[in-house]
């Protein structure tokens, strides 16, 4: 009986040196394409996530933003109105009618959009500048607290911003229609539901048919630190990404508002020496949905928030511990110059 043997690889010690010379190259090769492919996918992740713009200078020039103003805004809201939770009907209506005279002093069209929730009744504050009609820019932040709390950065310091920006609009009026929006009723228990203010503002709009070019929510702009590990992030995979101090301000978008991302971020930069950082990714990264802006999605519009970043620095957010005294307004003041040259671009 014949015994067939199986067929072997040839040792490398045994082929001709030329052979052995190729076969190592070819091992090598195949090691090495996989490895530049990880890096490649790896490169192109993170400036997907990132958005680096390292062609951008700064800008220099003064802040035109009235930094002691924003602080008088702060602490009016988060002190004279307190509490302006949605079981306090004092706070809050007290704190819309000082957002509607700033609103309406600063030049912009006033109006009110009144919705009632469980018997009570709640209201958005609304601000148009530029022409009446045509394609707008919306600019929200939310005027109500998590509680009977403070709230000073959260939200008073997005609030005092969309007020200055209305006094930035009776000096240099916008090319297209610019809405500047203060929302009830963000915080728990209504927060991620239909109920919210931004979320019935939105609904409006789509109903209407209005074309919005883009929607930027102001969520907490006030809170800056330069200690090492003042930082923190949603994972530990995109930490390396990004600064470990919190003396930046943020532009958040989904993965499909990458142009809008850019947009916003390129005009902050150039308008301040106020570093800016970005990111772009899906709606599951906690945190990355978290404030007014998520209802404009949910109806297809595009939307980005700008923000401090809140609890992943803000370390008395939702607490009694968030007050006006703990707000930096100068570095406030230069986000809210950035967003101004952000609307202005995007207005034209």
């Amino acid at each position: 009986m014949r015994m067939e043997l199986p067929l072997l690889p040839p040792s490398e010690s045994i082929l001709p040196q030329g052979f052995r010379a190729e076969t190592r190259k070819r091992k090598r090769l195949a090691l090495l394409i996989p490895a530049c492919a990880a890096i490649l996918l790896g490169s192109t992740t993170a400036c997907l996530v990132t958005q680096p713009m390292p062609t951008l200078k700064p800008g220099t020039g003064p802040c035109s933003i009235d930094s002691a103003r924003l602080e008088r805004h702060v602490r009016f809201l988060s002190e004279s109105c307190v509490p302006r939770d949605w079981q306090s009907p004092e706070g809050l209506g007290k704190a819309a009618d000082y957002i509607a005279k700033s609103l309406q002093d600063s030049g912009g069209r006033v109006s009110e959009q009144v919705y009632e929730v469980r018997g009570k009744s709640f209201k958005n504050i609304l601000a148009s500048f530029g022409p009446e009609s045509g394609p707008r820019v919306v600019v929200g932040a939310h005027y109500d607290t998590c509680e009977a709390l403070p709230g000073a950065d959260d939200n008073a310091s997005g609030v005092a911003g969309l007020l200055e920006l209305a006094q930035m609009f009776k000096i240099q009026r916008p090319g297209l229609r610019v809405d500047l929006v203060a929302y009830t009723l963000e915080e728990p228990p209504f927060f991620r539901t239909n109920q919210m203010g931004s979320a019935r503002h939105a609904q409006s709009l789509k109903s209407e048919g209005t074309a919005v070019k883009a929607m930027i929510a102001l969520e907490m702009i006030g809170r800056f630190s330069d200690e090492p590990g003042s930082q923190r992030y949603p994972s530990a995979l995109i930490a390396p990404l990004y600064p470990d101090r919190g003396n930046f301000i943020a532009v958040i978008g989904r993965l499909g508002d990458i142009k809008l991302v850019r947009s916003v971020k390129g005009s902050m930069i150039q308008a301040t020496s106020l570093p800016v950082i970005s990111m772009n990714g899906p709606r599951w990264i906690p945190g990355l949905d978290f404030s007014d802006h998520h209802p404009y999605w949910d109806v297809g519009y595009s939307a980005v928030m700008v923000t401090d970043t809140a609890f992943y620095r803000n370390g008395d957010y939702h607490t009694t511990q968030d007050t006006a005294d703990r707000l930096d307004y100068s570095r406030m003041a230069q986000v809210v110059q950035g967003v101004h040259a952000a609307v202005m671009t995007l207005a034209k």
